[in-house]
């Protein structure tokens, strides 16, 4: 097995990583960053099993969307096919993520907020603004910010589309699409990039 994953993840969890690897039968890829997925497991034509993790990531969320995608594989080995997200999986990725969930691995900020998302957990951790953004120590992306740090009425961009920031609702922010004129709802984690203009917006 390649050892260039290690530079993805926290010292402290290679060794619970490299245990799962050698017990559970799969080729590990580090890929370019998708749009749409930070990772995903599959089994190939040959039979044999590959997990994809994004090269983006930082240390803490590449290792929580590896032990997500070995989760799937470990699943599909016990129960065959079930839902994707279901209980099924729920319970093993609950159990593999138990052996990270120390302050070595994960810090003693992110931890409470792990244990909350792994009571019930999601498809994608972005459904859970609170923990992406811990997980990515509240630091956008070069060039973009997370939109809950920019102003009311700020226009900014969103996969190459053009909307305006506007009142918060609950936890979702309310934006409207310039092109359209409709509203969109936004979680607080999501990040965009400020237009160059936004000094001369009407911020109502």
């Amino acid at each position: 097995m390649d050892i260039a994953y290690q530079k993805y993840i926290p010292e402290k969890a290679i060794p619970f990583v490299q245990f799962l690897i050698e017990t559970h039968n799969f080729t590990l890829k580090i890929v370019t960053q998708r749009q749409t997925k930070h990772g995903d497991f599959r089994k190939l034509p040959n039979g044999q099993f590959q997990i994809t993790v994004n090269n983006n990531l930082n240390k803490y969320q590449f290792l929580l969307t590896l032990v997500h995608e070995i989760a799937h594989h470990v699943t599909h080995q016990k129960f065959g096919r079930v839902q994707p997200h279901g209980k099924e999986w729920k319970t093993v990725f609950q159990h593999l993520m138990l052996p990270f969930l120390r302050p070595e691995i994960y810090t003693k900020e992110m931890l409470p907020f792990l244990a909350n998302y792994l009571q019930n957990p999601k498809a994608s951790t972005d459904s859970d603004p609170n923990l992406s953004l811990i997980l990515k120590e509240n630091k956008a992306e070069k060039g973009k910010s997370f939109i809950h740090q920019i102003p009311i009425g700020s226009l900014f961009e969103f996969k190459n589309t053009l909307y305006k920031k506007g009142q918060k609702r609950r936890t979702r922010f309310e934006c409207l699409k310039i092109e359209t004129n409709k509203v969109y709802l936004f979680n607080q984690n999501v990040e965009i990039r400020l237009t160059e203009n936004n000094q001369s917006i009407d911020h109502q």
